[in-house]
C-alpha cells in the first residue's frame, strides 16, 4: 500500500477536508511498514545559491567614529562587494541625513568601473537613514534592495565583517581629530584594502592587485608602512 492509499484511508475514516497530522502520517507509515522516501535533490543548495548570488550582491551600511579633538561623531558610509570584496567609501559626515545617503547610493560602485545599478540585489540594514526615497535609487535601475530582518547584523555579514576589520586595524588604535583627518586615513586605507589586502575568499589575492604576485624567495622585498605604521605592504625592492 502506497502513501496515497494510506491517506485515502485515514481521510475516508474522518471528515473530508480534515488535516491530518504529521505524526499520524508516522504512524500509519510505521504500522504498514512503509519505508521513506528517498532523498532527492531538487536543486542547489543554500551555500551555493550565496555563492552564485555573490558577484552581484554588495553590501552597504554606516560605521561611526568619535573624533578625540572636535569630540564630535563622524558616520563612514562604505560599500563592499560581495565576491570581489572591493570596498568603496563615498563619504563621511556628521550628519548623515536622508538626502545626504540617498545621493551616496547613487554613485556608489561595488567594483571597479560598475555601481549598484548593475547589480542584482543591495543588501543593507534598517538604519533610519535608508528610507524609501534612497531604497528606490537602485531599484529604479534594475536592482532589488534587500532589507536584513530586525536586529539581525549577522544577516549583513560581509558589511559587518569590513566594519570590525576597519575598526581593529584603523580607527581604534589611532586617534582621530577631525573630519579631514579621517577621509585621509579611510581613502589609505580603502586602496590598501583592494590592492594589498589578501582575502581568503580570493585565495589570498587582494580585490584589485596592483601588481601581479611575486616569488618572494627569489627577490628582495621591502616593507613600507601604512597608513601611520599601523599596517605593513611589501612590494619589490628597487
Amino acid at each position: 500500500m502506497t502513501c496515497e492509499r494510506a491517506m485515502a484511508c485515514v481521510s475516508s475514516r474522518l471528515r473530508p477536508g480534515h488535516p491530518v497530522s504529521a505524526s499520524a502520517i508516522r504512524r500509519i507509515r510505521k504500522a504498514l511498514k512503509i519505508p521513506p522516501a528517498p532523498s532527492r535533490c531538487t536543486g542547489a543548495t543554500w551555500r551555493q545559491f550565496l555563492h552564485a548570488q555573490a558577484a552581484t550582491m554588495p553590501a552597504t551600511g554606516f560605521f561611526h567614529v568619535d573624533c578625540a579633538l572636535t569630540l564630535h561623531r563622524l558616520y563612514c558610509f562604505f560599500v563592499t562587494g560581495a565576491g570581489s570584496r572591493y570596498v568603496h567609501i563615498p563619504g563621511i559626515t556628521a550628519h548623515p541625513d536622508r538626502p545626504w545617503t540617498t545621493q551616496q547610493i547613487r554613485k556608489s560602485p561595488d567594483r571597479p568601473g560598475e555601481h549598484a545599478a548593475d547589480s542584482r540585489f543591495l543588501a543593507r540594514d534598517r538604519a533610519r537613514q535608508f528610507t524609501a526615497p534612497s531604497g528606490a535609487v537602485p531599484a529604479g535601475a534594475g536592482t532589488e534592495v534587500i532589507k536584513i530582518p530586525p536586529r539581525s547584523p549577522h544577516a549583513n555579514a560581509h558589511a559587518q565583517r569590513f566594519v570590525l576589520t576597519a575598526r581593529t586595524e584603523v580607527t581604534d588604535p589611532m586617534l582621530i581629530p577631525g573630519e579631514r583627518h579621517l577621509r585621509l586615513v579611510m581613502a589609505e586605507y580603502a586602496r590598501h584594502h583592494n590592492r594589498q589586502q589578501p582575502h581568503r575568499s580570493r585565495q589570498l589575492h587582494p580585490p584589485v592587485p596592483d601588481h601581479p604576485a611575486a616569488g618572494l624567495s627569489q627577490m628582495r622585498v621591502k616593507r613600507r608602512p601604512v597608513p601611520g605604521g599601523l599596517l605593513n605592504e611589501d612590494e619589490r625592492a628597487a
